[in-house]
């Protein structure tokens, strides 16, 4: 099993490199100017030059490059062009709402949605697997900032049961946390709940009828122990890749829920960073949602290690 994660891990530090000069390449060679951002409308080129000067934008693509590129190995992702804060300080602090979110979405999604799938699979056929499947295109159709209207509208402005803006830190207590956590944490979740449970359910129906499947009913075991022992088990490899799949989407910020419900997360400052082309920051951004792509899909290949034993080596 070692050497497969090894195997994998290296294959990664290509994929990355790739990612580090699509980044650099598709920033540098679109039109604007960044010392024109910073400087304004009012200054002069004198001014303009300097500003170039000092950023590097002056020298051949191929030294920013391997300048911004050996400052990136060391843990530098640059200064931001309009704020002159450090890159890593200004995604620190907009990490913890994104990854707050994250995790309260898609632990609600799979604890909804695995058991939901189950069941459909289990009854297919039935008006249990109908109304499942319904459900699924339902949270499919309606777009989140819908969702998350009705919700604000229903929850924080009739009912006044729920705030209906804000993030605070679950530093600063877990019930003023989750009761800001709670409204995004439903709007987002209903596409992910649709997504895991017609996977779950398409998965369990290609193993249900498997041999060992039968062969488990005909030892006598109880359906649930077949269920959840035999064919979820089998059934849980493109399960997992979407869940997988789906944490890293949401770790890189869900701009539309993030400005619905006021969040100060990764998908505002992305965005905010592109519409004023501060470069540093829109390639800090990518390049740290790249690698936690790797790592979701490293993670997900030591729970295929656990689930196929036919890999580990």
């Amino acid at each position: 099993m070692a050497g497969y994660l090894i195997r994998r891990l290296l294959a990664s530090i290509p994929v990355m490199g790739v990612v580090a000069l699509f980044v650099f390449l598709l920033l540098r060679l679109t039109p604007g100017d960044p010392a024109a951002i910073i400087a304004g409308d009012t200054a002069t080129p004198e001014q303009l030059e300097r500003i170039r000067t000092s950023l590097g934008l002056n020298e051949p693509l191929v030294t920013q490059f391997v300048t911004w590129l050996g400052k990136i190995l060391q843990g530098d992702l640059g200064v931001s062009l309009i704020s002159n804060v450090p890159v890593l300080t200004m995604i620190g602090q907009r990490l913890e709402p994104t990854i707050s979110i994250a995790l309260t979405t898609i632990v609600l999604a799979v604890v909804v949605a695995v058991p939901l799938g189950v069941v459909a699979a289990w009854k297919q056929g039935t008006w249990i697997d109908r109304c499942v499947m319904g459900l699924s295109v339902l949270g499919f159709s309606v777009p989140v900032f819908v969702i998350g209207y009705v919700l604000v509208q229903v929850f924080a402005i009739d009912l006044r049961w729920l705030p209906v803006q804000g993030f605070r830190s679950i530093g600063k207590g877990v019930w003023p946390f989750f009761e800001r956590a709670l409204l995004p944490t439903l709007a987002l979740s209903f596409i992910y709940i649709a997504l895991i449970a017609r996977m779950t359910r398409a998965s369990m129906l290609d193993v249900l009828g498997e041999d060992y499947v039968r062969t488990a009913r005909a030892k006598g075991l109880t359906e649930r122990r077949v269920l959840l022992t035999h064919a979820l088990r089998n059934a849980a490899v493109p399960v997992i890749t979407v869940i997988g799949t789906g944490f890293g989407l949401l770790i890189s910020g869900v701009v539309v829920t993030e400005s619905v419900f006021n969040l100060p997360g990764i998908g505002r400052l992305t965005v905010d960073a592109v519409l004023a082309r501060d470069y540093p920051v829109i390639q800090g951004v990518i390049l740290l949602t790249s690698a936690l792509y790797v790592a979701i899909n490293l993670l997900i290949d030591v729970a295929y290690t656990f689930l196929d034993p036919r890999i580990r080596y």
